[in-house]
């Protein structure tokens, strides 16, 4: 940052400082994490030295100062395991509603805001990328642009089907309903990635923007469509007053679709030498939420489980997220968890 020239290219210029404080978030929470630590053991030290007793107010300072480092040394555990080469991009999630018409855009509707609430929760900023509204209730679609720290390397364990069950607000006869929704999560890649896209494979299509806006966004064909004839794949996006914006951030997001397309070929072939399960698909679901006759949501490939479905819905999914990325790591399969004093 100090070399002559620098600032000559302004993105260039904010891409390496994003990259350093990434890298100083890192090492202050090393250092900080540390220096607790060091206290904690001074303090214990202490209390050993002048032999104060196991209940006093000393002593139960102390043990909760180690449950509180216990706590943050989970969560640097967790912060170990993204170390995969775009963990620490954006990420754009997509819920997408199943068969079931009202009933799953209103699972869609939930599932957008559970998003919302953890994205906040964890200090992520959110914006609506694309969204489409359901005929009667909820949304058919919609696509949320999370920026922040890891986010792809967190949110990436969401990717797959969730199913819902319960008693349908919409049915007269108060009968249960089983839903489903499936979510899409690809890295928001920077423009730097090697992937070219030939003009006469891609199809744009402009449309006027639906949804909450000024006048300029509900008056014109501002919105933008692209479609990628080879694949299908599509990307839209409509949150720009400019065309021209919403061009580049639909090409930004087809981009990325197109580079995880090609990784989950890559994993597919992987995993059919190792017979592991093969990609997400739709009935493969990865995680129930219950409400009636019971309250439980569980993910089927971790098993944890938890009763309390408030606060899942309100953002509480972190649970969910570590286990998902201990049982991806290598050393989790092992069963070799080491951590250094």
């Amino acid at each position: 940052m100090a070399a002559e020239g620098f600032w000559d290219d302004q993105k260039s210029a904010q891409t390496v400082i994003s990259s350093a404080n990434q890298l100083k978030q890192v090492v202050n929470g090393m250092d900080a994490f540390k220096a607790k630590l060091d206290d904690a053991k001074a303090m214990e030290e202490l209390l050993e030295e002048e032999g104060v007793d196991e209940n006093s107010e000393e002593a139960n300072d102390l043990q909760s100062s180690a449950e509180a480092l216990k706590s943050e040394l989970d969560d640097l555990e967790i912060q170990c395991y993204l170390n995969k080469p775009h963990d620490g991009c954006n990420a754009l999630l997509s819920v997408n509603a199943g068969a079931g018409g009202t009933e799953s855009c209103d699972w869609a509707d939930m599932l957008f805001r559970m998003y919302t609430r953890w994205a906040e929760r964890r200090g992520f900023k959110t914006e609506i990328v694309d969204i489409l509204p359901g005929e009667e209730a909820g949304l058919s679609k919609v696509t949320l642009r999370i920026e922040g720290q890891n986010a792809f390397g967190y949110a990436n364990a969401e990717r797959g089907v969730h199913r819902l069950v319960r008693i349908s607000p919409f049915d007269s006869n108060k009968r249960r309903h089983t839903s489903f929704c499936a979510v899409d999560v690809v890295a928001e890649i920077e423009d730097d990635i090697d992937l070219e896209i030939e003009d006469k494979d891609l199809r744009e299509d402009t449309y006027r923007a639906s949804g909450k806006g000024g006048q300029h966004v509900n008056k014109t064909d501002s919105a933008v469509r692209l479609t990628h004839i080879p694949t299908g794949i599509v990307a839209a996006c409509q949150s720009e007053r400019s065309q021209h914006k919403n061009r580049a951030n639909a090409m930004k997001m087809l981009k990325a679709r197109l580079y995880e397309k090609l990784e989950d070929e890559k994993r597919s072939e992987m995993e059919k030498v190792y017979g592991e399960k093969g990609e997400i698909g739709w009935g493969n679901q990865i995680r129930s939420y219950v409400f009636q006759p019971y309250q439980m949501v569980k993910d089927l490939r971790t098993g944890v489980e938890t009763g309390n479905i408030q606060a899942v819905m309100d953002g509480d999914i972190d649970r969910f997220v570590n286990a998902w990325l201990r049982a991806g790591s290598p050393r989790h399969r092992n069963k070799e968890i080491q951590i250094d004093e």
